[in-house]
C-alpha cells in the first residue's frame, strides 16, 4: 500500500505480481465532515428501528456475501496474496459470526431487571453509543470487520468503516451488501482515509467508539489520538501465540493442526501459532513429523489451484521475517527447511519458503517478537513449569493452545497462562460464542459473544417510583 505525494490517492499493490490492483481517491476534509454529519443523523433514525428490522437487514447483507463468494474470494487473493482455494472460507466465517451475533442480540441487549422492589420499577437499558469507527486490517479483511459491524448495527449504531488500503474492495463490498439489504443511507459508510484524517476523526471526538485491529505501534497511535476525548476504544493488536504439546498428546493430530496454525495465510494471522514448546520425551518425534509435513506446501501464485502457500503481503514484511530467521541462525538456531525445495522463494520478493527453527531460545527475536509470516520456532521443555514460564515470556497475549488428553490438566494450566483465549487440541480459531479479547500489549476490549455488545452500547438506568 502507498499514498501519493499529494496524499490524494491510495494504491493497492498486489503481492502476486507487484501491479496496482486497485486505486481509490482519499476522502477530502470536506467530504469527511459531510460523512460524519450524515452518520450522526442516520444513526438517530436507525436507533428507532426494531431489533427484528435490524436483524432482517443484517441477514440479507450476509446473503450478499454468500451470493458473491467467488468474485470476492478472487479479489481477496489478488489484494493480499492468500491462495484462492482458501479465500472463500473467509466468507463462510463471516456468515457464521454474523448470524451468531444476530441470534444473540435480543438477550444481549435486553433490559437488565433487578429483584422487585415495592413501589418502584427499576431496570438497566442498553443504548447504542452512536457512531462506531471501524479501522480494519488487511489480513482477514472480512472476518475482522464483521466482528464489529454486525453487533454495532444490531445495537442501533451507525458505522464508519475504514478498510485497509491493501484491501479496499472489501470495504466497498460491505457497503454494497448493506445497500442491497435495504440499510438506510448513511448508516454504514466506507471511507478511504489518510493517516492524518484517521487521527483527526478520533482526536476531534467525531465518533463515539473506535474498533481497531493492527499492530501495537498503530494501536498506540490510536490511543494518543483519543487522549482526552473519552472516546471508547477496542484494540486488538496481534499476538505471539504459543502452543504446548504434552507427552499424552495425539501426535498426528497435534502436528497437523499446528502446521496449519503456523502457516495458514502464510503465517499472517493474529492468533496464528508462532512458537511451540514440546515435552522433551515427544520432542524428536514431533519435530520430525512437523518438518516433513511443512515440506509438503506448494509455494506459488495464489490464483493457481495447486498453490497452498502464497506470498506474504509485501516484500518489506517478508524481509522482516527473513531478518528474524537470519538472526536466529547466527545465534545458533538450526533451519530445518531447505529453501531450495521451494523454487519460487526469492529474496527481494514477497515469496518466501516456510521455515521451521530448532535449537531456539528466548534470546532470539523470532521467539519474542511477532513475526507475522511463515516461520515457527520449536523448543523442548522439561516440565509444565518451564512451559508456562516460556509461554508467558511475551509482551503479547491473544491465544495459547494446550495439546493433551487431560482436560483437567489443560484447564489448570490455562488458568496460569497470560492470554485472552485458551485452546485445547485446536488453535487459530474464533468461536463467536466466546469473548475475543487479549491481555498485555495485545490490547483491550472485547468482540463477539454477548460481551461484544457491551462495549458498543452504554448503560442507562431507569428508577421509576409509583405516585
Amino acid at each position: 500500500m502507498s499514498q501519493s505525494s499529494q496524499t490524494t490517492q491510495l494504491q493497492c499493490f498486489s503481492p502476486i505480481d507487484g501491479s496496482v490492483y486497485a486505486s481509490r481517491l482519499l476522502c477530502s476534509e470536506s467530504d469527511l465532515e459531510q460523512s460524519i454529519a450524515l452518520s450522526r443523523s442516520a444513526q438517530r433514525q436507525w436507533q428507532k428501528t426494531s431489533l427484528a428490522q435490524r436483524a432482517e437487514v443484517c441477514e440479507k447483507a450476509v446473503q450478499y456475501f454468500e451470493s458473491n463468494r467467488e468474485q470476492i474470494a478472487e479479489e481477496i487473493s489478488w489484494q493480499m496474496g492468500r491462495p484462492i482455494n482458501y479465500c472463500a472460507g473467509e466468507i463462510g466465517g463471516l456468515a457464521e459470526r454474523a448470524r451468531h451475533m444476530i441470534s444473540i442480540a435480543g438477550p444481549s441487549l435486553a433490559d437488565d431487571v433487578p429483584s422487585a422492589k415495592e413501589g418502584f420499577t427499576r431496570f438497566i437499558r442498553r443504548e447504542p453509543v452512536g457512531i462506531v469507527f471501524t479501522v480494519a486490517p488487511w489480513n482477514y479483511p472480512l472476518l475482522t470487520t464483521v466482528n464489529s459491524v454486525i453487533p454495532a448495527l444490531m445495537a442501533g449504531n451507525s458505522v464508519l468503516l475504514k478498510p485497509s488500503a491493501q484491501t479496499p474492495l472489501c470495504g466497498e463490498h460491505f457497503v454494497k451488501a448493506f445497500e442491497a439489504a435495504g440499510l438506510p443511507d448513511g448508516v454504514l459508510q466506507c471511507l478511504f482515509l489518510s493517516h492524518q484524517n484517521t487521527a483527526k476523526i478520533i482526536s476531534s471526538s467525531a465518533v463515539d467508539f473506535v474498533c481497531f485491529t493492527g499492530s501495537v505501534a498503530a494501536g498506540q497511535n490510536i490511543e494518543q489520538a483519543a487522549a482526552g476525548t473519552f472516546t471508547g476504544l477496542g484494540l486488538e493488536l496481534g499476538g505471539k501465540d504459543p502452543a504446548y504439546v504434552l507427552t499424552d498428546a495425539d501426535l498426528e493430530h497435534s502436528v497437523a493442526q499446528l502446521v496449519d496454525g503456523a502457516f495458514f495465510n502464510s503465517g499472517q494471522s493474529c492468533c496464528g501459532i508462532e512458537r511451540i514448546y514440546v515435552a522433551h520425551a515427544s520432542y524428536a518425534r514431533f519435530v520430525e513429523a512437523y518438518v516433513e509435513q511443512v515440506k509438503g506446501y506448494k509455494l506459488g501464485n495464489p490464483l493457481l489451484a495447486e498453490t497452498t502457500l502464497g506470498p506474504v503481503v509485501r516484500t518489506a514484511a517478508a524481509d522482516w521475517v527473513r531478518q528474524q530467521i537470519d538472526q536466529a541462525s547466527a545465534q545458533g538456531a538450526i533451519k530445518c527447511i531447505d529453501e531450495s525445495l521451494f523454487g519460487n522463494s526469492k529474496s527481494g520478493t514477497p515469496y518466501m519458503a516456510p521455515q521451521v527453527l530448532i535449537d531456539v531460545n528466548h534470546d532470539m527475536s523470532v521467539m519474542r517478537e511477532e513475526s507475522f509470516g511463515p516461520v515457527v520456532g520449536i523448543m523442548p521443555v522439561a516440565s509444565d513449569e518451564e512451559a508456562l514460564l516460556l509461554m508467558n515470556d511475551s509482551e503479547l497475549g491473544l491465544t495459547a493452545s494446550i495439546w493433551t488428553q487431560d482436560q483437567e490438566r489443560a484447564e489448570s494450566l490455562g488458568d496460569r497462562i497470560e492470554t485472552g483465549t485458551v485452546f485445547m487440541n485446536r488453535c487459530d480459531y474464533l468461536d463467536p460464542a466466546l469473548a475475543w479479547t487479549g491481555v498485555k500489549n495485545t490490547g483491550r476490549g472485547v468482540t463477539l459473544s454477548p460481551l461484544g455488545y457491551q462495549q458498543l452500547t452504554r448503560a442507562k438506568s431507569f428508577h421509576l417510583k409509583s405516585s
